[in-house]
């Protein structure tokens, strides 16, 4: 089994919401909710993921950025944006996915992810995690 199937694997039968694997070893699991766990991976681990696989319920296209930025290989959203997919394609990251969406919704289902919003008007990366620092930070404190 490779590093995909692996995480896939790990993401469904353990009813997670991210999984990361490398060489064949799962380096991070996470059942939180939203950018969180991509930002922890992004911010926290990043010298870990080059080359690593991840399994995610949602991909929207700030996720596919983060993904970028912390070289993984190979991306399975269970479902993905087409946003997310053509930063995927452009940044030769293989990706496949169960479902597919013009945007990634709220949670209430009323208007477009806070995050896709975000990462729509911008393609720096630190611009991007800075944004998504105050994005948790500002539900935090809710």
């Amino acid at each position: 089994m490779n590093d995909i199937e692996i995480a896939k694997k790990i993401l469904e039968e353990k009813d997670l919401r991210l999984v990361v694997v490398r060489d064949g070893k799962l380096i991070f699991k996470s059942n939180d909710r939203g950018i969180k766990p991509m930002y922890i991976l992004a911010t926290k681990m990043s010298e870990n993921t080059k080359g690593a696989s991840i399994a995610d319920r949602v991909i929207g296209k700030g996720a596919a950025m983060l993904c970028r930025y912390i070289g993984v290989n190979e991306v399975y959203g269970q479902l993905m944006s087409n946003t997310a997919i053509k930063v995927l394609k452009e940044s030769n990251i293989t990706y496949t996915y169960n479902g597919v969406c013009p945007y990634i919704k709220n949670r209430d289902k009323t208007g477009m992810c806070p995050i896709e919003k975000i990462s729509l008007e911008i393609e720096d990366m630190n611009l991007l995690l800075e944004r998504i620092k105050e994005f948790l930070s500002n539900i935090n404190k809710n």
